[in-house]
């Protein structure tokens, strides 16, 4: 049996389904992705898992516990690093973490272990006493980290835990999860960002709309996008006309445009790599830069919706 069932799950905010009866499974230890652009329904998914939302159908079960019968039990093994800083800006870093570690139950030694052990994986224990609103975007995600760890969950959700945040700290932040991964915990990692997903993941759940379009391992949704390429033109002034145009040769099989590049699916991407600059000279477009890659995530996402991710 799977250590995380999701079955048939649905979710609606008067006529809108955020969740459309989405069903996946996690095994015991591996890091699972949901990945899907801002508005997909990622975030009330996560809220349902996590017994913060009731709903509307469906079921969840995890480490055999039904997520109805037995929301207590499951808090205890559940960790959750929202996507919202939930910290006391106020306290310091310490003072977080030992009053997150109190509402877990813990206390005397263990807590001053606990805490000081949050720290480490945070890599903040020189800051420990600072106050979190005088810290970075990118320390206080770390330290919202650590406090989701204060009672040892064997699941850990995490809901788009590096938005908005500096390099350093990003990088920080997907080195825990590797860690915390290598020592047998398992992770559901909620992102937007194609790389992160790729980097981390073992299997993946793509999720747009409120249903989940694709879902297995990174070889397999590849697969789904066969021999195609993506051919990324960063482009100064193109018309609609132009980009109607590129999407309707031969061989195109989906474009969109983001920060200024025109990114196609297609295949046999030298031929019409040829075809495409002969159309932007055509129209006087100046052509700023232009590389071919192979499919990846986010063609795969393109490809299954006609946009970008990040749409």
């Amino acid at each position: 049996m799977s250590f995380l069932e999701v079955k048939g799950i649905s979710k609606k905010f008067g006529d809108l389904k955020a969740v459309d009866n989405i069903s996946f499974e996690v095994e015991e230890g591996e890091v699972f992705g949901l990945l899907g652009p801002n508005g997909a329904g990622k975030s009330t998914l996560i809220s349902m898992i996590t017994t913060l939302l009731k709903p509307d159908s469906g079921d969840v079960i995890i480490n055999g516990l039904n997520l109805g019968k037995h929301a207590m039990e499951i808090k205890e093994i559940l960790g959750l690093v929202p996507q919202e800083i939930s910290l006391y800006p106020t306290l310091t870093a310490r003072e977080n973490l030992v009053f997150w570690g109190r509402m877990y139950g813990l206390k005397g030694t263990q807590l001053k272990e606990r805490v000081d052990e949050a720290l480490e994986i945070a890599g903040l224990q020189d800051r420990a006493k600072d106050r979190i609103d005088k810290y970075s975007g990118g320390m206080k995600r770390r330290i919202n980290i650590a406090a989701a760890l204060m009672h040892h969950p064997k699941i850990l959700i995490m809901d788009e835990p590096t938005v908005g945040i500096d390099p350093q700290s990003r990088n920080h932040i997907l080195e825990t999860v590797v860690k915390l991964n290598k020592e047998g915990m398992t992770v559901i990692y909620t992102s937007h960002y194609m790389e992160e997903v790729e980097f981390l993941c073992t299997r993946i759940a793509i999720v747009d709309h409120g249903k989940v379009i694709a879902k297995g391992t990174k070889e397999e949704l590849r697969k789904l996008v066969g021999n195609r390429d993506t051919i990324n033109i960063g482009v100064a002034n193109a018309s609609d006309k132009v980009l109607s145009t590129i999407r309707d040769t031969n061989g195109v099989e989906s474009l969109s445009v983001e920060d200024g590049k025109i990114k196609i699916i297609a295949r046999g991407a030298d031929e019409l790599l040829a075809k495409v600059i002969s159309i932007l000279d055509s129209q006087r477009c100046k052509i700023q830069s232009v590389n071919v890659e192979q499919s990846n995530l986010e063609s795969v996402f393109l490809h299954l919706t006609g946009r970008a991710l990040r749409d």
